[in-house]
């Protein structure tokens, strides 16, 4: 009963995105949303990477595995990188308004695949807490669902300059299931340790996924804003809500 009702637990967790997307359907799609969404997305992703990821990798993997960090991390940014090149070539000033906003949905692809890793571990994370003591685990998925809400707002605002309809529910079906799934793997397999080599591996594989948004996605987008107000505003907004979902969870 107490692993069924963990099981729950990371299911609940996908309504949060949800949330998230539906806010995203109320702001308009203009200049002004746009750079807010990135600078909180720079923000937002740099803050879950300092407070939440990194301190969470290095106690999975301890000092002793440091290597794993280091390789993993690694190894993410090269996946990224990877997939980056495949795609035709991006550079804004070298972009029309349909090539732009192509551009705004790649970053939301890679952002998705990244949060569904990061989802995928921490809905395992939160079924062990959970089915060991509910209490905290509930605590758990309310500081981590409380952090998912803006980035189903990031996601959505991202992927919602696709006219492809599939693409975009696919990818927000998929953010919604990730948490759960992990749980779920768990569950059947009635599992209620896993390795922490392998939690710490997978986190550290996710921060270099993310890194790579920050650094080569993100961060030229608000370098090269014009809405400088608005900017600030977005990465002080990222940084507070990050700061609550830490104090929270």
């Amino acid at each position: 009963m107490q692993n069924t009702l963990a099981l729950f637990i990371t299911f609940l967790l996908g309504f949060f995105i949800l949330i998230g997307v539906i806010i995203a359907f109320f702001l308009k799609k203009q200049q002004k949303v746009l750079d807010f969404i990135f600078a909180f997305a720079f923000s937002l992703l740099t803050m879950l990477i300092l407070v939440d990821l990194l301190g969470h990798t290095i106690e999975h993997l301890g000092i002793t595995h440091i290597y794993l960090f280091i390789l993993f991390t690694c190894l993410g940014l090269l996946i990224f990188k990877i997939i980056d090149d495949l795609i035709p070539e991006h550079d804004d000033s070298k972009m029309n308004k349909k090539e732009v906003k192509k551009n705004i949905v790649h970053i939301g692809l890679l952002a998705t695949i990244a949060l569904i890793i990061h989802n995928f571990v921490e809905g395992m994370a939160i079924y062990l807490t959970s089915a060991s003591d509910i209490n905290l685990g509930i605590m758990m998925a309310l500081g981590v669902g409380l952090h998912n809400i803006p980035l189903g707002i990031i996601i959505t605002t991202a992927l919602n300059s696709d006219s492809n309809i599939k693409k975009y529910v696919f990818c927000i079906i998929s953010l919604f299931i990730s948490s759960f799934i992990g749980g779920l793997l768990l569950f059947l397999l009635n599992i209620n340790t896993v390795s922490d080599i392998v939690i710490g591996s997978l986190l550290a594989l996710t921060i270099g996924m993310l890194l790579y948004i920050i650094i080569f996605e993100l961060y030229p987008k608000v370098k090269k804003t014009k809405n400088k107000k608005i900017t600030t505003i977005g990465l002080i907004t990222g940084i507070i809500i990050s700061l609550i979902g830490m104090l929270l969870g």
